[in-house]
Formats: C-alpha cells, structure tokens, sequence
C-alpha cells in the first residue's frame, strides 16, 4: 500500500483523510495545514475513531510542507479557517504544485476540489509536469450525481447505472447517452427523449459538488491508483495534445494505475457529442 499526503486541513481535506483511512486502502495519511495545529487536531480526532470504526490506518498531522517528501501520492485539498476560496486555486496553487513536485519529485499530484481544473492545466502547461502524473478528481462527483438523477427518473438503483460525462463543468458538460445503461439495458431504451432532456438540464445546477461527494470521489482516485480498482472514472486531465496546440484540460473518462493516468477512454460519441466535446477544449 501507499503512502499519502493531503494538503489542506479543510472540510474537504478532513473528510478525505477520514475516508480514505476507514478505506484502509493506503498504509499512512499525512494531512498537511500551515495554519497551527488544525491538521495535527483532525489527525488526532480520525486517529481517535479508529477502534470504534475497526480501522488501521495511520493518520498524521503536521504544519509543515517538507513533512510531505517520500509520499506516493499527494492530494491537493482546501486550507483550514477559510470560508471563502478554501480550495487551493490560482498563482497560490500553481505556486503549491512547484513546490510539492521539488519536494516529492515522483509522487503522482490528485486535485480533489471542484475549482481546481486550471491547476491541472497550469501544472501540465506551465510547470511542464506529466499529464500521467497530474489530475483531477471532481468530475466524477458530478458523475456520481447524475447516476443518482438516472436512477430516481427511472426508479431503478444508482448501482445499477453505467454513465459518465465528459466536457468542461457547468456549462459545457456532455453526457454520452447512447453509451450508457441501467440493469444492462440502453439508457437510450430505458429513457425516452423528454426524460434526458429533463436529466441534462438538472446537471450545471450540481456543480459544483459539496466536500463529501468530493472527499468520495478522490477515494475511488486512490483506490485506482493503488491498485484496490479497475473501474473507470471521470476526471479533469490534460488531453494528449501531440501539435502543442494550446487546449484546455476537461473531464475525460480516465483509467488509473499506480504510475497515474494510463488510459483515456472516451466512449464513441456521436457527432453532436463529438462537437460539443471539441468546443469545450477549444481555448
């Protein structure tokens, strides 16, 4: 198993280190926060859990940046005591990222908050990092939700939903319908014309995801990443781009391993899909 380093002590960063240590899908959790002791505090509290909840992981706190070299993966979350721009974004993000890849020069760098998409193309644009080795987790909350929304119009069970999406949140997201299914049936057979439509318009309103969806859906990252799943999953990453032409980084439907994103897998679209896709990468 790996070892993980969550910087930011926020809401988001906490509720990932909680989950990912009930998960026990990593060896040891270092949640990182500048401000005092909050992340050593939340460490403490999860690490207190852990014989009511049955599990094993180590949890630990820490103020300090250099405390994050040697982790296998390191996750890019909210700072701690911030109401308002707690997700790591911007110069101050890109600016965190230079300094996580000089400190941890072969951890695989995860962005688990929903602002955080130009921090996966700044990073592989301007920082010249991998695009294997940086990406993003949130647009599989968003997918998430949408199973759910197809299940309740169907009334069926989320668990039975295969559908991803692809695109740029909120407004330039595309759903790939004719390659979904629920029960093993065709979303297209199952649903008709006036119930996606009803689905497709309910989809900017569900961006951006809270922490838990968000926290849920950088645990299913990890689990890929080491290894514990197979399973697909939509997430922002660079595309592979081989003119240098400059476009933007969207969610893509995404296999990962432990040496980061090995696989695009972008389900046949059809034409409208297949523009609709283009005009959101077009810079």
């Amino acid at each position: 198993m790996l070892d993980v380093a969550i910087v930011g002590a926020g809401e988001l960063g906490g509720a990932l280190a909680h989950a990912l240590a009930w998960r026990g899908i990593v060896s040891s959790i270092l949640l990182v926060d500048e401000a005092g002791q909050v992340a050593a505090g939340k460490a403490l509290d999860i690490m207190q859990a852990a014989p009511i909840q049955g599990f094993t992981t180590r949890v630990f706190g820490s103020n300090d940046l250099f405390a994050l070299a040697g982790a296998a993966l390191v996750v890019i979350a909210d700072r701690a005591g911030r109401v308002a721009d707690a997700e790591w974004q911007g110069d101050d993000g890109v600016a965190l990222i230079g300094r996580i890849r000089q400190l941890a020069r072969e951890s695989l760098i995860l962005c688990a908050g929903a602002t955080q998409r130009l921090l996966v193309e700044r990073g592989v644009h301007e920082l010249e990092i991998s695009r294997n080795r940086l990406f993003g987790s949130a647009p599989e909350a968003l997918a998430s939700a949408m199973r759910a929304c197809v299940a309740l119009e169907a009334n069926g069970s989320p668990k039975d939903v295969a559908l991803t999406v692809l695109g740029l949140p909120p407004g330039q997201i595309v759903v790939p319908w004719d390659q979904g299914t629920i029960g093993g049936l065709a979303l297209t057979r199952a649903l008709d014309e006036p119930a996606r439509r009803r689905l497709q318009a309910r989809l900017a309103p569900l961006w951006p995801p809270g922490p838990q969806a968000l926290a849920a859906a950088a645990v299913k990252a990890t689990g890929g990443v080491c290894e514990v799943s197979r399973q697909v999953m939509s997430c922002f990453v660079a595309p592979d781009n081989p003119s240098r032409q400059r476009v933007r980084t969207v969610a893509l439907p995404t296999r990962l391993e432990r040496s980061g994103v090995v696989r695009v897998e972008v389900p046949h679209l059809s034409t409208h899909d297949r523009v609709a896709l283009d005009n959101a990468m077009l810079l």
